[in-house]
């Protein structure tokens, strides 16, 4: 244990090397908290959001945050092919299964929300609660492409000052609202420190999974997949500046999930840092009121 957290190492169905983190393993009594992160980001995304509902929530809980293959601590796949939102939806299982976790309420940012749609349709019974970090069952073209764009034409910085000013050139227009110390944690987030400067903690092989994408038609959508959460309880984020999820998607997601709750963070944009503002004590009043539904002590 070191920093709140312990490494947990386990075997993919192919047989690939996975780690998640896990926090507050002693916690029972309450649904555990799965966190699932972007495209190339890792478990280290929800450290501070994991610490406080492990820690200083009211519900206290076990909440696991998983690297995807390729990302974090977790082995790099040789067939790329095999970064997709399916086969990392069948790790998230395989994880789950070796730690003996038959439900849980999920934490999606971006991809992870992606997954969270492909496990609903897998294994639905897993899902008790979901929370969308600016994601939903359509993506914007422009969105997309930014992200390719940015990937595309990384820098490489030599010291960590480079690696901070660098995020903010490229985010900081959609993120006024981020403070010096947020921009620094972020960056020790998604970047790890090597003897040629801060580089990307992900298998470079994840952009070329970008290539093929034609940012001139529509992006195909899980609409289908997302009725089928309708009877789970739902907090949708958004990001007031994202441009991955649009304002058009997330009232037609209240539509079709009449309950679902909904918070726009202003001055972020794709996506909300949750551990920033009362992000993390709204989500946590979330799970607890699905969790202890009212007049249940």
């Amino acid at each position: 244990m070191s920093e709140g957290f312990s490494d947990f190492f386990y075997a993919a169905p192919d047989g690939l090397k996975l780690h998640a983190r896990i926090y507050g393993e002693a916690n029972a009594g309450s649904w555990p908290v799965v966190c699932l992160p972007g495209l190339t980001r890792n478990a280290r995304d929800f450290h501070e959001l994991a610490l406080y509902l492990s820690t200083k929530a009211a519900g206290l809980r076990k909440v696991i945050a998983f690297d995807y293959r390729g990302r974090g601590q977790s082995d790099r796949d040789p067939d790329i092919g095999h970064y997709n939102v399916g086969v990392e939806a069948g790790d998230v299982l395989a994880g789950l299964l070796a730690l003996g976790i038959e439900q849980a309420a999920f934490i999606g940012t971006s991809r992870g929300g992606l997954i969270i749609h492909v496990l609903g349709a897998l294994k639905p019974a897993v899902l008790k609660a979901i929370v969308l970090n600016d994601i939903g069952p359509m993506i914007e073209v422009e969105g997309l492409a930014h992200i390719r764009f940015y990937l595309d034409r990384a820098p490489k910085p030599k010291t960590f000052a480079e690696a901070v000013d660098a995020q903010r050139r490229v985010h900081g227009a959609d993120f006024p609202a981020l403070t010096d110390a947020d921009w620094a944690r972020m960056v020790r987030a998604i970047c790890r420190e090597t003897e040629t400067g801060w580089v990307p903690d992900f298998d470079p092989a994840l952009v070329d999974t970008l290539a093929g994408i034609d940012f001139g038609k529509p992006l195909p959508d899980l609409w289908p997949q997302f009725d089928a959460l309708a009877a789970i309880p739902l907090l949708a984020i958004r990001g007031a500046n994202s441009k991955l999820l649009s304002t058009a998607t997330l009232e037609e997601m209240q539509e079709r999930h009449p309950g679902m709750e909904q918070i726009t963070v202003e001055g972020q944009g794709h996506a909300p840092f949750l551990e920033t503002g009362d992000l993390p004590e709204t989500i946590a009043a979330f799970l607890d009121r699905i969790d202890r539904p009212v007049g249940i002590k």
